[in-house]
């Protein structure tokens, strides 16, 4: 079994999100723990109610929502009794048992998962510490309840990688419709709630992996003029397609103002987070022989994605790292300055045939047009060369005038202007 846990600060979105699948028919909502209802008889407005009249008993804490996903091994097969039980020993175990929370089962993957939606706000009004819940009480929970309901356990974080997120896929998506705002929509609740990014591009290395981008405009747009944000989805090649869809259109409100907020916020969370990625391309450059695919290949395997920047000509200018076990985003520069693009290029041992062509672009520019200036200073200075290859040395105008031999020869006379006298005037006499 596999637990994920997303940290929210908006309850109507999370139950958005489980009603709309119980609406298309793609889910079912098994239990309502704490609802004086049956499950099924508990309307959407009757859930919500019930959960915000405890967060409205503590206005102070934000972050007051938990979207719990519980993942199966799709060999096993899990009575819906059976799926109860466990997310109610997992919510005991983790010390929500007392808290009311929905269970829903999804039938829209390849594998048995529930959902779970709860509050962290006890009736009291004080609030559930959510500090390091999915390091200590969840894995800790897990581990319990594979052996007490003799579940596959989980294989560390490989089969976490397992359960991330998928891409969203551009050929599937209706364009202008429901489904390409939903596909967006789910990716940017996931990324923006759980990683910690301090700009937009950040935000952006993240989205890309996801197929998705966040857009500013061009110069002269209109939704740049009103500092204005869409969200569009990109193809294989990277390009933008489809309808753009306005940050303000989806319920989290990803607009350009509250992602800044967003971005001077989670800026503070990010420098502890530094050591695990320096060490993880330190140990990865440590390879006598390992060229830029190699290092890419390397850091995924410890979780860690890639996210190469190229400028119109395809020579790269600046690399950003997503590590997912740690949720962080860093560009190289900011990891210090033997991280930067230009020097783990550098530190690579091969860059590779295509890559060198690309890199050494600019480089046999600059040696062209340096070699270029040497040859205007060699004809400045006086230095030519004879037909043999034999260098030999010009003398220049003013060595020759200074020389104390130097004796001009004279102008052929008849070269010479013949001086004309001038004629007086004579006047004559009254």
């Amino acid at each position: 079994m596999v637990a994920v846990i997303h940290q929210s600060s908006s309850l109507r979105n999370i139950l958005n999100y489980n009603e709309h699948k119980l609406k298309e028919g793609k889910a079912v909502c098994l239990e309502a723990s704490g609802f004086l209802k049956d499950a099924t008889d508990v309307s959407f407005f009757e859930k919500l109610h019930r959960f915000e009249k405890l967060t409205e008993l503590n206005q102070l804490t934000k972050v007051n929502s938990l979207h719990i996903s519980l993942n199966f091994d799709p060999s096993e097969q899990l009575s819906d009794e059976l799926l109860r039980e466990i997310a109610a020993a997992y919510m005991n175990k983790i010390g929500f048992g007392e808290q009311p929370y929905l269970l829903y089962r999804h039938m829209d993957a390849g594998h048995p998962h529930v959902h779970l939606v709860t509050t962290n706000i006890k009736p009291d009004g004080k609030a559930i510490t959510l500090h390091n819940l999915a390091k200590i009480k969840s894995k800790q929970a897990r581990l319990e309840i594979e052996k007490e309901f003799k579940l596959v356990p989980a294989e560390g974080s490989k089969q976490q990688e397992t359960f991330r997120l998928k891409p969203v896929n551009a050929a599937k998506v209706d364009y202008g419709k429901t489904e390409t705002k939903r596909a967006i929509g789910n990716v940017l609740n996931k990324v923006i709630a759980e990683y910690q990014f301090a700009s937009l591009p950040e935000l952006n290395a993240v989205l890309s992996l996801y197929n998705i981008v966040a857009d500013t405009g061009g110069e002269r747009s209109r939704v740049k003029r009103h500092e204005g944000l869409v969200f569009r989805i990109l193809d294989e090649q990277g390009n933008k397609v489809g309808t753009p869809i306005k940050a303000s259109l989806f319920h989290s409100k990803p607009t350009l103002k509250n992602l800044k907020v967003k971005f001077t916020e989670k800026a503070a969370k990010k420098e502890p987070l530094k050591p695990r990625l320096r060490n993880a391309l330190d140990l990865a450059l440590l390879q006598r022989k390992i060229d830029l695919a190699a290092l890419v290949a390397a850091l995924k395997k410890e979780g860690i994605d890639v996210v190469i920047r190229r400028n119109k000509e395809g020579v790269i200018y600046g690399i950003t790292y997503v590590d997912h076990r740690q949720k962080v985003v860093f560009n190289g520069s900011d990891l210090g300055k033997g991280y930067s693009a230009k020097t783990v290029l550098e530190r690579c041992a091969n860059i590779g045939a295509s890559e060198g062509k690309k890199q050494n672009a600019e480089k046999e520019k600059m040696r062209q047009s340096k070699s270029a200036k040497e040859g205007w200073r060699s004809v400045n200075t006086g230095q030519n060369f004879n037909g043999e290859g034999a260098t030999i040395k010009s003398v220049g105008l003013i060595e020759t005038l200074l020389d104390p031999g130097y004796q001009p020869e004279g102008m052929d006379w008849q070269l010479k202007r013949k001086k004309r006298k001038k004629k007086r005037r004579r006047l004559s006499p009254d």
